[in-house]
């Protein structure tokens, strides 16, 4: 059974690249930013889109991560990291 992450920043710099490191090495991983065309263009990048889930997320914003992390679950069943 693949682990499961959440990466937030993962629409540019270091969390898109620590995403796209993640899928490679066979974790599902939810992407979470503020913005939602960047984190679907690091999905298609990575080239691994049944593995990855994008989430628009404003981390300052506590209903934001309560959904994330719902999201996260009910599409992938866990959480590892």
């Amino acid at each position: 059974m693949s682990k499961v992450a959440i990466v937030t920043g993962a629409g540019t710099g270091i969390g898109k690249a620590s995403a796209l490191a993640l899928l490679k090495a066979g974790w599902q991983v939810t992407l979470a930013g503020r913005r939602a065309e960047l984190l679907d263009k690091a999905v298609a990048e990575s080239g691994a889109s049944k593995s990855a889930l994008a989430v628009p997320t404003d981390v300052g914003k506590p209903d934001a991560v309560k959904a994330l992390f719902r999201k996260t679950v009910d599409r992938f069943g866990r959480l590892d990291l």
